[in-house]
């Protein structure tokens, strides 16, 4: 079991990283060269850079992803490719991913893509908050307890 990230812009690397570290798990993080860093992380931590490039990282991921893994992202393209392979896919607000509710996801991301090429309003994500960054620690720890058992 891994827990691999989604990593361009995503909030909850250090969280993951952090809840990865008390269950003893190894964490991937996938992210475009434009996004090294020398920052230092833990041994259990690898990265895996990809070519500058729309959907490069996602390639990556559909690639490396195992049916025992966890997936973080906030695309929800990504997650619809990974549900079928992975054990879970998350959110980074903590929702995660089913093929219950995929379908509704796309479609409000298509809308959304529509009224924006009609240069019509869309609202954009409200700020991610310390209180969103415990309640996704919170379910991530939940589903690796259950899969644990």
């Amino acid at each position: 079991m891994r827990l691999i990230i989604d990593g361009d812009g995503s909030p909850v690397k250090d969280t993951t990283i952090a809840v990865a570290e008390k269950y003893g798990l190894p964490v991937v993080i996938v992210t475009s060269i434009d996004h090294y860093s020398k920052k230092e992380y833990p041994d259990f931590v690898e990265f895996i850079y990809v070519d500058r490039g729309a959907d490069s990282a996602d390639f990556k991921i559909v690639s490396v992803i195992q049916p025992d893994d966890f997936l973080i992202t906030q695309d929800y393209g990504l997650a619809s490719l990974t549900l079928a392979k992975a054990a879970h896919v998350l959110h980074q607000s903590g929702l995660e991913y089913t093929q219950m509710n995929i379908d509704a996801l796309l479609t409000q991301r298509f809308i959304g893509s529509k009224m924006r090429q009609a240069k019509q309003r869309t609202k954009g994500p409200k700020p991610f908050t310390n209180e969103d960054r415990e309640h996704f620690r919170s379910v991530l720890e939940s589903l690796i307890q259950q899969s644990l058992l």
